[in-house]
């Protein structure tokens, strides 16, 4: 499915989840990216094409006709629509907190908030949570090339780019295969299989210069089967000096840190103390630094040190 359809039936799910009341096909029309620029008949054909496809996936779209109105409405009932409550292992609850930090807002995210501009600038009462918050989402990263990349790992197909290695100011063209998209201590990393090197190689994104091209059809990548794509960026051997933080949490505050923490006691004024195992300061700090006032390093010192310094670049 094409990056545009994606965006398109993901919008039309959030405007017919955010309306209050049933929409117009022709409402719909002015209000979801991808169909304002289409003729009438072919927005018709999209659009029927549109909704089936998302009941096929399990949307349940309503037809609500209102004998006042000459044409159907169309909505979906959030009762419908949302999921049963979903019980997580700590473990699974700990990767989503960490892909929660990692995502802080898509593409998908300007699109949709349009569409719900729209909906009110024509007098349509939305729901506000639906377009804020969680639909919100882009990686957070000043590398211009992650979003090429991230996108070739996701499609599996090979990449192009201009790379300068480490202490050199060479540039060399590179072709890759794509294995996945690391972060390590603030920095992003392509691990990969290096066609001109004939051996799997990491490249630092920062390095990358110029614009990253694709090379054949998606689908061409085969990622081998237990690759470790942490020890391709050189990250360490986590089960080895690993050290324990004393952290003040807010209490009511941070449920993800008190089932990964390996004690928490209740303290005073407001603040609990638990204690958390890590092997890496930075990692610690990124993690610490994301969830703002509801936490406070106490100790060690070098920990502590590494969220002031992170907190420090985000006010600069």
């Amino acid at each position: 499915m094409s990056r545009r359809k994606t965006e398109r039936l993901l919008n039309l799910v959030i405007c017919l989840l955010a309306t209050r009341r049933p929409l117009s096909a022709e409402q719909i029309r002015q209000a979801v990216p991808g169909y304002d620029r289409d003729g009438d008949e072919a927005f018709q054909r999209m659009f029927e094409r549109d909704k089936n496809e998302l009941r096929e996936i399990g949307i349940p779209i309503d037809v609500v006709r209102d004998p006042w109105e000459d044409e159907p409405g169309y909505r979906i009932e959030r009762e419908s629509y949302e999921l049963p409550e979903i019980t997580l292992e700590p473990d699974e609850a700990a990767v989503l907190g960490l892909a929660a930090q990692v995502w802080q807002r898509a593409s998908l995210a300007e699109a949709a908030s349009g569409a719900l501009l729209k909906l009110r600038a024509g007098g349509v009462a939305t729901d506000q949570p639906v377009g804020t918050g969680a639909l919100e989402l882009r990686v957070d990263t000043r590398d211009p090339a992650f979003p090429a990349l991230w996108d070739a790992v996701r499609d599996r197909r090979v990449v192009r780019f201009d790379y300068r290695s480490a202490g050199s100011e060479t540039v060399r063209s590179r072709t890759v295969e794509p294995w996945g998209v690391v972060s390590r201590r603030g920095r992003w990393y392509l691990a990969g299989y290096d066609r001109d090197r004939d051996a799997p190689r990491a490249f630092r994104l920062s390095r990358i210069t110029g614009q990253v091209s694709t090379v054949g059809r998606p689908g061409a990548v085969e990622v081998p089967e237990g690759v470790d794509l942490r020890a391709m960026v050189g990250f360490p051997d986590e089960t080895t000096d690993e050290r324990v933080a004393v952290v003040r949490v807010r209490q009511g505050a941070c449920e993800g840190l008190r089932q990964l923490a390996r004690a928490v006691r209740p303290g005073t004024g407001g603040w609990d103390e638990a204690e958390l195992a890590f092997t890496d300061p930075e990692r610690l700090a990124g993690w610490m630094a994301s969830l703002g006032a509801d936490v406070e390093v106490v100790e060690p010192p070098d920990a502590r040190e590494a969220v002031i310094r992170r907190l420090k670049g985000a006010l600069a």
